[in-house]
């Protein structure tokens, strides 16, 4: 009588996955301006990302003159721990000197679907009815965690509340770093560097009681001290948002 074997089972299953990444929009490929603008931004601020991975966007440079040196853009990246592993949106030859460089093609963000018109009806004898009220959709912003500090932190101090906000219940001070995926509240004087909207949102804030930093930044859009703040809002409670891509100081009152 036959003994059935036992099957092993297979090495390995390839299965498809969604995966939450982050995308880098890039303005130029001028590495200088690159290293420049990042250096700004994120100062030194290593731990500022986890490795996250990271599809690099070039539509908006596929008519650059200047060639993009991908793995100089690749080791750029990398020093903020970040893992580029595709790029969308270029040109044939910046996406093959991407593949060269070991990335793979990211497809392009999906449009939005289209309205198809619905087949016509068959003639009714009866009058129509009258259509359902469309539902009204609330939207209900998902909760983030909040980090809070309660000492004043110091130059050279660094804090970062990674995916949500940040409450600082003292002050700023001078050569010290404050960074949110979310919204930076300071009860306090900001005299330090203020880094809101770090993975890209948009509608985070900064807000304080006595706005005096020396840079600050919502989802890549920053001002230094080399652009004095309004008179209505230095020294006083504050808070800085964007609008239109350009950032908006306010004073509270």
């Amino acid at each position: 009588m036959a003994v059935a074997k036992a099957v092993a089972p297979a090495p390995f299953e390839l299965k498809s996955a969604t995966l939450s990444v982050v995308a880098l929009v890039l303005r130029t490929t001028d590495l200088a301006a690159l290293t420049g603008a990042m250096s700004a931004q994120f100062g030194g601020s290593p731990d500022l990302f986890s490795h996250d991975p990271v599809v690099i966007d070039l539509s908006a440079v596929a008519d650059d003159s200047l060639p993009l040196d991908v793995p100089a853009l690749v080791a750029l990246l990398a020093g903020y721990r970040m893992l580029p592993v595709a790029v969308r949106g270029g040109t044939e030859a910046q996406m093959a000197a991407a593949l060269q460089a070991g990335l793979g093609e990211a497809p392009a963000a999906d449009p939005l679907p289209l309205a198809r018109a619905a087949a016509p009806a068959e003639p009714q004898t009866a009058a129509p009815a009258e259509p359902a009220p469309a539902p009204t959709i609330i939207n209900v912003p998902t909760p983030v965690p909040t980090m809070l500090i309660d000492k004043p932190l110091r130059s050279g101090q660094q804090v970062y509340a990674k995916g949500g906000d940040l409450i600082v219940m003292a002050a700023v001070n001078f050569g010290a770093e404050v960074l949110a995926d979310g919204n930076i509240h300071v009860y306090g004087p900001l005299r330090g560097k203020a880094v809101a909207g770090v993975k890209g949102n948009s509608d985070a804030r900064i807000f304080s009681t006595c706005m005096e930093p020396e840079l600050v930044s919502i989802a890549g859009t920053y001002r230094t001290t080399e652009s004095p703040l309004p008179a209505d809002v230095v020294g006083k409670p504050a808070q800085i948002r964007l609008d239109d891509g350009r950032l908006v100081f306010e004073p509270l009152v």
